[in-house]
């Protein structure tokens, strides 16, 4: 994607659509684009165009909820185009389910939430416009349990509802939709402080320390959000004791770190006062009666297979784990995973088979157990086990996205590209990912305009406009394209070009 980067006139055809790795430093002036909308759940995002609301305009007083909806979405691309995602479907995944359950039992259940992991080691997590939550990988490393992990998202998710970030918002209308979309991303991911050209080229620095100290949240603001965090974890059967135990971990780091404490802390401060509040709050709850989840300690554990950059060391570790009296399932998944990461399959198999014979319908040992026999060539035992485990969970996006992957590696890329095309149907599928395997599928199984179409959304939901205009383009030169779909791709291509217009008036 060398292309894209440095910014040529014409985008290739995609065989291989934008990574985690695609980094444009070119960002908030010609890469991020606004919301838009078309009803078309087959082969487009959740996006609008014609309604774009007005970050122009500071006359009103309070950002409306379409304008909090569209700059979200908008972050959610900034987010996507400064910063590596965790795109690994187990541990998103996990992420996911945690804070929708979270969100279940909240004062706004219905509120759309959207919740992603950031590959970096800093403790932190952070809210966005629109329901966006961050979950750095260092706080999941750093959590003890999943009290302690979901007593942070319910916090942030009560920063959203009981909308503390609305002078943040408000300072954001008087920029462009893009420009305001990307200065939050930055400063909430630290971009803006250590990079000024990344993080404020379109904008002041005045404009950017507004919003930076509208961003910190005040006290009442903490204590609000940790009050209703500890209520919504207490709904949740989560013992609410894990946001003050983590709170005071996080206070007694600081005495090791010095001057360098957890990026959480300096956005959220953590004094003996507030530890003791959050500690009586969870007292009128009581202890949840919920044992420690087997599903945390099992990401967990992946997580740090998968972080470590030296296989051999992560694979000592957990032999030394899995060697204890007190070694439990999540340390034996772990070592699967490090001889995995090691090639050797052999004893990665033998560790998931006793797995998944303990616990025969646990998706993530069936999942890897899959994914193991394909990497070492059992490509036909693989593919069964995905497809028997379709039929446990049926419709499952994180079974559906591995099936479609190992279709693909497997040479099946016809049956990969119709398993793509029915997995987005489903809204809840659109991501880069999916279209991504969609355009991969298409790429070699064709036809040609579906790999064009479905790059096209790739470029899109990285923030790449221009190269976005140039897949649907192409694909309108297809004759095979049907009536029907050439008036879908003609009117996908008006929205992005009113957009790119708009952009370019900044």
């Amino acid at each position: 994607m060398r292309a894209a980067q440095q910014g040529q006139a014409s985008a290739p055809l995609l065989t291989q659509v934008p990574s985690q790795s695609m980094n444009v430093r070119w960002l908030i002036k010609t890469v991020l684009c606004g919301t838009i909308a078309l009803n078309t759940p087959l082969l487009y995002g959740d996006v609008s165009g014609n309604d774009l609301p007005d970050f122009g305009d500071s006359s009103g007083s309070l950002i409306s909820p379409a304008q909090e909806m569209a700059l979200g979405k908008a972050f959610m691309r900034s987010i996507r185009a400064q910063t590596k995602l965790v795109t690994d479907p187990d541990i998103a995944g996990y992420i996911t389910r945690l804070g929708q359950r979270l969100v279940a039992n909240s004062d706004t259940p219905s509120y759309p939430f959207t919740f992603f992991v950031v590959d970096n080691t800093a403790v932190n997590a952070f809210a966005g416009p629109g329901g966006y939550i961050g979950i750095h990988t260092g706080l999941i490393l750093t959590a003890e349990s999943e009290s302690e992990l979901a007593g942070v998202v319910a916090h942030e998710i009560a920063h959203v509802t009981q909308r503390h970030l609305l002078r943040a918002y408000e300072s954001a209308q008087k920029m462009s939709l893009p420009t305001a979309a990307a200065m939050i991303a930055g400063i909430l991911l630290g971009v803006a402080a250590d990079s000024p050209q990344a993080g404020i080229a379109a904008v002041s620095a005045v404009q950017a320390g507004s919003i930076q100290r509208q961003l910190n949240f005040t006290r009442a603001n903490e204590k609000e959000a940790d009050r209703i965090g500890i209520q919504t974890l207490s709904r949740s059967g989560i013992d609410p004791y894990g946001m003050p135990s983590f709170f005071e971990r996080l206070y007694q780091s600081t005495r090791l770190y010095g001057n360098n404490v957890p990026e959480f802390l300096s956005t959220h401060p953590v004094t003996t006062s507030r530890i003791a509040e959050s500690l009586s709050r969870a007292e009128r709850y009581g202890r949840s009666k919920e044992r420690t989840s087997l599903e945390f300690q099992l990401v967990r554990a992946r997580l740090q297979v998968l972080n470590s950059s030296k296989p051999q060391a992560a694979l000592n570790i957990f032999k030394t784990r899995a060697k204890k009296q007190s070694a439990g399932p999540a340390d034996h998944y772990g070592l699967a995973l490090a001889y995995w990461h090691n090639e050797d399959y052999a004893a990665a198999k033998k560790q998931l088979q006793t797995l998944l014979d303990d616990d025969p319908d646990r998706k993530i040992y069936r999942i890897s157990m899959a994914r193991l026999e394909l990497d070492s060539g059992q490509t036909d035992a693989a593919l069964r086990r995905f497809r028997d485990t379709l039929k446990l969970y049926p419709g499952d996006r994180i079974v559906g996205q591995y099936y479609i992957s190992a279709l693909i590696q497997s040479g099946q890329a016809a049956e990969a590209r119709d398993q793509a095309v029915k997995m987005l149907r489903n809204k809840q599928a659109h991501s880069p990912e999916m279209y991504e395997l969609w355009a991969k599928a298409a790429s070699v199984a064709g036809p040609a305009w579906e790999t064009n179409i479905a790059s096209g959304e790739v470029y899109f939901l990285y923030g790449n406009l221009r190269f976005a205009i140039d897949q649907l383009e192409r694909a309108l030169q297809h004759k095979g394209l049907s009536q029907y779909e050439r008036a879908r791709v003609e009117a996908r291509l008006t929205e992005f070009k009113q957009l790119q217009a708009e952009r370019e008036h900044e």
